[in-house]
């Protein structure tokens, strides 16, 4: 990953990781009491520029927001501020999630993830059962 850690890394919500300096994508994590929820600011990027990894214990959001093809009357640009390129941002997660149940909506530029918790099962004892065999 390259960068630092941007936002609320070292709380109790997780670490934020990534190139935030390529497209500016700032990030919140949230928390309910069934789900993290995570919204991602980007403006101007589609959902087919858009991809995200998830595992266990992380979520990567990564794509690329492209420049719109130029047009024919501009000479030059006397200012430009909006950001183009790459992004990548990484949210570990220190919850127990269900990955097949997460789900991901793009709304007038704001990427809204939801990921379910689950019941953390570490720590529980399971019952496990001895089935008797005759010895020959």
């Amino acid at each position: 990953m390259s960068g630092a850690i941007f936002g609320i890394a070292g709380s109790s919500a997780g670490a934020i990781t990534g190139d935030r300096r390529c497209l500016g994508a700032a990030v919140d994590v949230c928390e309910t009491v069934n789900a993290i929820c995570i919204r991602i600011e980007l403006p101007g990027v589609s959902a087919s520029q858009i991809k995200i990894g998830l595992n266990s214990s992380k979520l990567r959001i990564y794509g690329e927001k492209k420049k719109r093809n130029p047009r024919q009357r501009i000479v030059s640009h006397l200012c430009s501020e909006r950001s183009y390129g790459h992004f990548n941002r990484v949210v570990s997660l220190r919850w127990t999630i269900s990955v097949k149940d997460a789900t991901a909506e793009l709304v007038n530029g704001m990427l809204l993830i939801n990921l379910p918790k689950i019941r953390d099962r570490r720590g529980s004892e399971f019952k496990v059962p001895i089935v008797e065999t005759e010895s020959k």
